[in-house]
């Protein structure tokens, strides 16, 4: 028995899957061999694996399909990939390598009104970012534009399709609803002949947008009503990325897609559950066509707390102008994902740790950033930058000196070796590491507390000057010159360590403090009467001017990934061009998810 909140779904009308969704709707793990073994399945027991991988094993095991594995990610060419379709692309490409098969990048390419090069362009980008090649296997739908509209002819032939002639909206009435059966059209009776040739001048463009379609003869009472003589092809007289002005008809997603998956002999069509109420609708198309019959298989699609991953609601975030277009490092596109600074390695990480499912779950997002963050700790270099400087002046310094100073670039990789700081008696620090009024267990700057500075020397505050309206400008210390690097003769110690930077020899840039897009866990999830755009943080993105590094920031270039010491990690935006640097904030240091997880365990 079908539980009662699947089966309204099931017999819910107009659930073809829209364009928010076509490659988005598959999930799971991962890659090729190139990658670390903690990124790729079990490959243990039958009982170890996910579902998706002991239907492949046991189909293996029976010959099924010569006991070959050929998969597809089949995303529409009408807007950018987002973090959905990267667990997508990990499956499909993961599930080819790990079998010895093949996957297919196919472009569902049969609206072209919304459908542009471009978006072809992106999406074959973003997969090679993720570590992913398809090779000579690239396809499109409108490769198959002629084939398909041969098998649509057969159908007709055979009877098993006809040309309507209600509108749009009456087709909608006719269908019925969850409750009601639909009614048959006043034209699904017309002879085979008449519908043959009202088809073949819908084909040379005689008519009209929205006065002829072709419909499958399925079964107008049937409960699923995906089944009630759903739409084949309907006039649209536009013009297509690749194919031009060849076609004035286009087929719907639901009859291109399958016979798509069956012509390029897909084994295992890789889907999210919604899709699993349009697999009867494929099966039907399949049979009565007699052509090889892909097996489908439904799981749960990705969903991330503080996140939206409808292209509906991604599209009015960049129309309505609330992010910076689609590559803004606060959406969750591949394209905002890079430029933020995430790695390929980390998304795959993420997307193998969390597997597939039959069932929808939320996951944290918190997880994804330890995924992040566990890869940038490896793979960063180490750099000082301060964002709020304020001037820290050694007043016994001498004048004109300036030291060298040897600092590691990654403490988790001494491959990476170090690099020269240099260091002066003026320096920026931290506005937030000095208080005039410290508590006891203040560790950091204050007048008579003495502290490090990173990889110099010790410093204890004896001044402070004001502006007029009372605001700290500057902090003069002095320092023990015994004390270079951490030692001291006497081996004392001190509690506090600060990062800093020669204001002789900094380097100025902005700084674009991203953080989550939402004020809420489910910004999906809105009150009656709510606007779900009205969940979106004001803070999710602080700009901050002025900022200070050490020289060495001068020599990256776009797209490079440093972490700033004490502060977290940052990129240099590669959407910056000329005049100051702009660094965006990755992710912060702190990392909740792993601390949350030790509580839990302990």
């Amino acid at each position: 028995m079908i539980p009662l909140v699947r089966f309204a779904i099931l017999l819910a009308p107009d659930l073809a899957p829209s364009g928010a969704g076509r490659g988005e709707h598959m999930t799971s793990e991962h890659p090729s061999s190139e990658h670390s073994s903690a990124e790729h399945p079990s490959s243990g027991s039958r009982e170890s694996l996910d579902f998706v991988r002991q239907i492949i094993e046991t189909d293996r095991a029976a010959g099924k399909h010569g006991s070959r594995v050929h998969t597809r990610f089949p995303p529409e060419p009408n807007g950018y990939l987002h973090v959905g379709h990267a667990k997508s692309i990990c499956l499909n490409f993961g599930l080819a390598q790990q079998y010895g098969g093949t996957c297919n990048l196919r472009f569902d390419d049969t609206n072209p009104t919304k459908e542009e090069q471009e978006y072809v362009d992106a999406i074959q980008d973003d997969i090679r970012w993720l570590g992913f090649d398809w090779g000579d296997n690239l396809f499109f739908a409108s490769d198959n534009f002629q084939r398909l509209y041969d098998d649509a002819v057969r159908l007709v032939e055979l009877g098993k399709a006809y040309v309507d002639s209600l509108t749009p909206d009456e087709i909608k009435d006719y269908r019925g609803t969850i409750h009601a059966p639909g009614r048959e059209s006043p034209h699904r009776d017309r002879s085979v002949a008449e519908n043959l040739d009202l088809l073949t001048r819908m084909r040379h463009g005689e008519f009209a947008e929205g006065t002829h379609c072709l419909r499958a003869k399925i079964d107008m009472a049937h409960p699923n009503l995906n089944m009630r003589d759903p739409v084949m092809y309907r006039i649209r007289k536009a013009h297509h990325h690749r194919t031009g002005d060849a076609w004035c008809i286009y087929p719907m997603y639901d009859w291109a897609h399958g016979q798509c998956d069956s012509y390029e002999g897909i084994t295992h069509s890789i889907c999210t559950l919604e899709f699993e109420h349009h697999r009867p609708l494929y099966d039907w198309f399949l049979d009565n066509l007699g052509i090889h019959h892909p097996q489908q298989i439904e799981f749960a699609r990705l969903q991330i707390t503080y996140t939206v991953l409808s292209k509906r609601k991604l599209l009015e975030l960049v129309q309505d102008g609330l992010v910076d277009g689609w590559d803004d490092p606060r959406m969750p596109t591949i394209r905002g994902m890079r430029r933020r600074g995430y790695t390929p390695e980390a998304l795959r990480k993420f997307c193998a740790h969390i597997g597939v499912a039959k069932f929808n779950s939320m996951h944290e997002i918190e997880l994804l950033e330890h995924f992040l963050r566990e890869d940038l700790n490896k793979t960063s270099q180490r750099r000082m930058a301060v964002l709020d400087p304020i001037e820290l002046v050694i007043t016994d310094w001498p004048e004109g000196k300036v030291d060298t100073l040897t600092a590691v670039n990654n403490p988790e990789d001494e491959s990476a070796g170090t690099r020269e700081v240099p260091f002066g008696g003026r320096l920026y620090v931290e506005r937030d590491d000095f208080l005039e009024d410290a508590p006891k267990k203040w560790f950091r700057l204050a007048p008579g507390k003495e502290v490090r500075l990173r990889y110099g020397y010790y410093v204890t505050v004896h001044g402070v000057e004001k502006d007029a309206a009372g605001n700290v400008v500057r902090l003069l210390a002095t320092h023990d010159p015994e004390s270079r690097g951490g030692e001291t003769p006497d081996g004392r110690k001190v509690r506090g360590t600060i990062h800093w930077v020669s204001a002789e020899h900094a380097v100025r840039f902005e700084a674009r403090l991203y953080d989550r897009l939402f004020s809420v866990e489910n910004p999906n999830k809105v009150e009656e009467g709510q606007d779900w755009k009205q969940l979106l943080s004001p803070d999710s993105l602080v700009v901050r001017g002025g900022c200070v590094g050490e020289p060495s920031l001068a020599d990256l270039g776009g797209g490079e990934r440093v972490q700033f010491e004490r502060t977290g990690y940052f990129v240099v935006d590669s959407a910056s061009r000329g005049g100051e640097m702009v660094f965006n904030r990755t992710v912060a240091l702190k990392d909740s998810w792993s601390r949350q997880q030790g509580r839990a365990g302990g």
